[in-house]
C-alpha cells in the first residue's frame, strides 16, 4: 500500500485540507463488511417468518395429499369390480352358470388373484351377491365392497 492509499485500496485526495477518497462508495462497503462479519445469523423473527411460511405450506398441501389418496383408492375399487364382474361374466358365457366361489375364477384363470379390497386392506372382505333363484348353489352373480365409507358422488361404497 502506498502512502496516499487509505487500506481499502483507494487513493486519498487532499482538498482544503480535507482527505478524501476517489471513490466514496468505498467507505461504505466497508463499513458493510465490517458490520457482516460481527452478527452472522438469522434474527428470531427472520426465523419465525420462515416457520409461518413453512407451517402454511403444508397446511395448504396436507389435504391436497389426503384428498388424492382418497380418489386413487376409488378408482382402484371401481377398476377392481370391473375386472371381477368381467371375469363373472367371461365364466358365465364360456360354462353356461356362474361360478359358486370366486376362488373358482382364479383357478380357472378368469383372474391372477382376487385383488385386495383397497378401503378394508383384504381380498376376504368382499361380499359375493349369489343367483337369488337358486341361491348359494346358483354361484355368485356380483361382487360389491364391503367397506364403509361413502364416494365422490355420496353413494355408499358397498352399492358400487
Amino acid at each position: 500500500m502506498t502512502s496516499g492509499e487509505h487500506r481499502t485500496g483507494c487513493a486519498r485526495r487532499k482538498r482544503n485540507g480535507v482527505a478524501r477518497t476517489r471513490w466514496p462508495q468505498a467507505a461504505l462497503f466497508e463499513r458493510a463488511r465490517a458490520t457482516s462479519f460481527r452478527n452472522p445469523g438469522f434474527t428470531l423473527v427472520e426465523l419465525l417468518v420462515v416457520l409461518l411460511l413453512v407451517a402454511l405450506l403444508v397446511g395448504i398441501a396436507a389435504p391436497v395429499v389426503s384428498r388424492s389418496i382418497e380418489r386413487a383408492k376409488e378408482a382402484t375399487l371401481k377398476e377392481d369390480l370391473f375386472v371381477m364382474r368381467k371375469g363373472l361374466d367371461d365364466y358365465y358365457a364360456d360354462h353356461g352358470h356362474y361360478p359358486p366361489e370366486l376362488e373358482a375364477l382364479v383357478e380357472k384363470r378368469y383372474l391372477r388373484e382376487i385383488p385386495e379390497d383397497p378401503f378394508t386392506g383384504s381380498a376376504s372382505t368382499w361380499t359375493a351377491i349369489h343367483d337369488e333363484a337358486r341361491g348359494s348353489a346358483g354361484g355368485i352373480i356380483d361382487v360389491l365392497s364391503s367397506a364403509e365409507g361413502e364416494g365422490d358422488d355420496g353413494t355408499p361404497y358397498s352399492e358400487w
